[in-house]
């Protein structure tokens, strides 16, 4: 039963310049995603698919291989991670090599750590699921959503839910954009990242930021080393 990481960082990053290898507090953001992989002792291959030769190299430094570049059609704005994982895993297949599991870890997802990635395989594989990947709960039920009509006027999406006390509509998840395990054929042949017959491992907000805006990255930090300090 072979596993692989996979860690897809590109160089084109546009909102902020080189994201995948700024510096987060320390260290290049991509070691967080490199040193969780590898101290899961999960996989038998932590891989980077990038098209950059500075990538490439903080990447090795920090214990990960990349045995190819990425190939052209797949580094620009248009690619999809299912197009990058599925070009990974047919690389290896032509060496010989095959995986039953795979893990897509994001390169700028300093949150993961090796017992998340531990107890999302074990659930991968307890409840027999296809797919796991980490959610994090609305703080508001999105029932209640607003939106800003053509006037500027605010109005509800859902009118018929503004007299449905909060505490009785159904709770709501977003996916946090940390990483995927699945089954690699399954996943391969679907042409998707998660499908019908998918988990999750539920985190805490203080476990998870997306990063967009250098704004977003202040706050991360903030969070990250809170998250450390309480620990």
């Amino acid at each position: 039963m072979k596993k692989i990481a996979i860690i897809p960082a590109r160089g084109g990053s546009k909102r902020i310049l080189r994201k995948n290898i700024k510096f987060f507090i320390d260290k290049p953001i991509i070691a967080y995603s490199i040193e969780a992989a590898l101290k899961s002792n999960l996989f038998d291959e932590v891989m980077v698919s990038t098209d950059d030769d500075e990538i490439a190299k903080i990447a090795i430094k920090y214990g990960a291989k990349v045995p190819f570049l990425r190939s052209e059609i797949n580094s620009n704005d248009i690619a999809t991670t299912i197009d990058v994982i599925a070009e990974v895993i047919e690389a290896y297949k032509k060496e010989g090599r095959i995986f039953d599991y795979t893990c897509c870890i994001y390169p700028c997802a300093p949150f993961v750590t090796d017992q998340i990635l531990i107890s999302s395989f074990s659930k991968l594989e307890d409840d027999h699921l296809d797919c796991v990947f980490p959610v994090l709960k609305y703080g508001h039920p999105i029932q209640r959503a607003l939106k800003v009509k053509a006037n500027n006027r605010i109005e509800m999406i859902a009118p018929e839910n503004m007299q449905i006390r909060t505490q009785d509509l159904e709770a709501s998840y977003h996916d946090l954009g940390q990483f995927y395990m699945f089954k690699t054929e399954k996943i391969i042949s679907d042409n998707r990242l998660w499908n019908d017959n998918t988990g999750f491992i539920e985190l805490k907000e203080i476990e998870s930021h997306d990063i967009d805006t250098i704004e977003d990255w202040n706050l991360a930090e903030f969070k990250y080393k809170y998250l450390k300090n309480i620990k």
